[in-house]
């Protein structure tokens, strides 16, 4: 078991430290919670370390250092961090790593550089995890838990040396494109493709209707093709249709007809009734016997 020289009886609450290294592993960006807390519990109870069993976040750096205030006059705090680093026999290579499993249901802050390059930091909102190999920055606090006379230790910021990147997130490192001379405001984020045959309501036209591929007109109103119609009717009827001559328009309300104006019109609207033909046809001239019989009629005519 290993021996430390600072307690965490003898720490203060309410104190920060710095350590910074390069980040391992880390879930910053939700809590570990549910069955993964029961999951993670389990290994950490399998691999000889105290559960958590609480919703906590975690981190890991390798290459772990503390950044002393005053080098020369170290805090107990300080202190109590530097020797909590241990090193990892399967990674030896990876030198001093620090551990913290953060308790509470408050996510630490990220920050990272301003793409305005003046050296100031942005907090980070995209909601991502950090990638691994991240230069980064732990910013501690001591606390006092409730019941208890130690203190513990909760993580409170990260601060991102780098342009970030993300874990397992896909698409184009920032970095890269940030090599090249191209810098993105903000994280890009995946857009949603359109499911195919689900075209958006404006892609259709207004002016035509589409069915199977095919555009036709759109309808028009009742009336123009009912106009059109009529015209065409009166334009192809047959030559020989006789039509009917126009009647003598009867006088005004306000004038007195004349007999000789009465007879004249009775004499023309029972011509028009002997005369014309109907809408089929015409008499014909001459029988089915060269005349032999009476005329055949094609249409229905009236008989005087």
């Amino acid at each position: 078991m290993t021996s430390y020289s600072i307690s965490a009886s003898q720490i203060a609450e309410g104190k920060n430290v710095f350590i910074r290294g390069k980040l391992g592993f880390a879930v910053l960006a939700r809590l570990i919670e549910g069955a993964e807390l029961v999951t993670s519990d389990q290994r950490k109870t399998k691999n000889g370390m105290n559960p958590i069993g609480k919703p906590h976040t975690t981190a890991t750096i390798i290459h772990a250092e503390v950044q002393f205030a005053d080098p020369n006059n170290p805090t107990l705090e300080e202190q109590f961090v530097s020797e909590r680093r241990y090193d990892s026999p399967k990674r030896p290579e990876a030198g001093p790593n620090y551990s913290i499993d953060s308790k509470g249901s408050t996510l630490p802050v990220i920050v990272i550089p301003s793409l305005k390059g003046d050296g100031t930091y942005d907090q980070d909102e995209s909601g991502h995890e950090l990638a691994q190999g991240l230069d980064v920055t732990l910013v501690l606090r001591t606390y006092k838990p409730k019941n208890f006379n130690n203190r513990g230790l909760a993580l409170e910021q990260v601060i991102v040396h780098e342009a970030p990147r993300y874990y397992n997130t896909g698409g184009v490192d920032q970095a890269e494109l940030a090599a090249r001379g191209i810098v993105l405001n903000g994280t890009p984020r995946p857009v949603q493709a359109t499911p195919a045959g689900a075209a958006p309501a404006a892609a259709v036209p207004v002016a035509t209707e589409v069915e199977e591929g095919l555009s036709f007109p759109a309808p028009q109103p009742v009336s123009a093709p009912v106009a059109v119609a009529a015209q065409a009717a009166v334009q192809t009827a047959p030559a020989n249709v006789a039509v009917a001559p126009a009647p003598v328009a009867a006088p005004a309300p306000d004038q007195k007809e004349t007999l000789e104006q009465k007879l004249a019109r009775l004499e023309v609207e029972n011509a028009s009734l002997k005369d014309a033909g109907s809408a089929v046809g015409s008499p014909v001239a001459t029988g089915p016997r060269n005349g032999s019989g009476p005329a055949q009629e094609v249409g229905i005519t009236y008989q005087g």
